[in-house]
């Protein structure tokens, strides 16, 4: 084909130039990175190879389709490239130059992990959990292009992807795309006198600060010898949320936090032989009240899963009951140390913080909660031995 003249910014030429197996690309709003990331992998990736598979993936389909999807075929009609013939509408996969590009998400659990490919790129990646990204590198043989816009403080993206050698890390801003239009400029920067946490992150492309975090807390290499199980807290997911399930101990003003299960695609039987094998019979867990089929089963299956104690404005009482002790948390928990990193108050339209925990960042907070809130906010406990 005779490759049509493109209109790029710096993130393709990052893609063109690094010899790097993963791209990692930070930016703010407006930044042209995955649109950019998109023209590399039509008019560079797919001009120069054949019989090539790439995924493209997002956290959840309905966001994949009104986003890098839609960008896509934008493209696509735009440099009259698009043929109807070549895209298979009801697999959402388009045969392009002879390679096959495939949209999908993590709620599409069979496709992603399923057959294997050569590129990789996923939007939006710090909607992903860690799990997610490993079951999707373990299946890409070549390159894996990632972007993100840092609206988290903590994210496993800076700790474990752009910290590895074979890792390049790029960060854009709206003032590296030299075709945004004047008017959506003039509206980013305004954030600087309306909103400065959203200046940061959107306009400048600098990671999220912490002013709103909910909890402090402290690492731990081990549980102390003295600390006393409370009890266990579950919190049941599926396809795009985890099933977790944490201890919680206590030893005076201070609590211990040790994660034992973060997974999602979890059936009941998944969770029954999970807790089999980590010899939790007859433990006491705490499990999220609204979900009393659940827990039925497990019971049936001859677990100690109990719901969670559920009062007037629970979720604020159970953060209220944290907060009064010294939390800690094993250095092995990745997943709760960077859920308790993100869990942040609600912002009202005039950036004041509201009593309002925001709903994400909260899959091992949840059954932390319901541990102790169910056992300390009783006014006997202590009195009796836990079994």
């Amino acid at each position: 084909m005779i490759k049509p003249k493109i209109q790029t910014n710096i993130v393709y030429k990052h893609l063109v130039n690094s010899d790097k197996k993963i791209v990692v690309e930070q930016g703010g709003t407006r930044s042209g990175k995955t649109y950019n990331i998109l023209l590399f992998i039509i008019f560079h990736y797919c001009t120069h190879n054949k019989n090539k598979i790439i995924t493209i993936c997002r956290k959840t389909f309905p966001s994949l389709r009104a986003t890098v999807l839609r960008d896509f075929l934008q493209i696509l009609n735009h440099y009259q490239v698009y043929r109807d013939e070549y895209h298979n509408k009801s697999s959402s996969e388009y045969h392009l130059f002879g390679n096959l590009i495939e949209f999908t998400s993590l709620d599409q659990s069979q496709k992603i992990r399923g057959r294997k490919r050569d590129l990789l790129f996923i939007n939006e990646g710090n909607e992903l959990y860690w799990e997610d990204w490993q079951q999707l590198i373990f299946r890409t043989q070549e390159r894996i292009i990632l972007d993100f816009n840092p609206s988290d403080e903590y994210h496993w993206i800076y700790d474990n992807v752009i910290t590895r050698k074979d890792c390049a890390f790029y960060k854009t801003t709206y003032l590296d795309n030299p075709f945004l239009e004047d008017v959506i400029r003039d509206e980013i920067e305004r954030l600087k006198e309306t909103d400065d946490q959203y200046w940061q992150i959107y306009g400048l492309g600098e990671r999220a600060s912490s002013i709103n975090t909910i909890f402090k807390y402290a690492e731990v290499n081990k549980i102390p010898d003295d600390a006393k199980l409370i009890s266990y807290g579950m919190d049941f997911g599926y396809t795009n949320d985890p099933t977790t399930l944490v201890s919680v101990y206590t030893s005076n003003y201070d609590l211990y936090i040790k994660e034992h299960l973060y997974r999602t695609q979890m059936t009941t039987q998944d969770i029954n032989i999970f807790l089999r094998e980590e010899n939790l019979l007859s433990n006491p867990i705490y499990a999220d009240s609204a979900e009393p089929r659940l827990i039925a089963e497990l019971r049936r299956m001859g677990h100690n899963i109990l719901p969670s104690l559920k009062g007037k404005d629970s979720i604020n009482a159970g953060i209220d009951l944290l907060k009064r002790y010294k939390l800690h948390i094993t250095s092995d928990s990745n997943n709760a140390i960077q859920e308790f990193r993100n869990y942040k108050w609600k912002e009202d339209k005039s950036g004041r913080l509201i009593n309002i925990p925001e709903d994400k960042h909260n899959h091992i907070i949840d059954p932390c909660r319901y541990a102790t809130y169910s056992i300390l906010s009783r006014p006997n406990f202590g009195k009796y031995t836990l079994h």
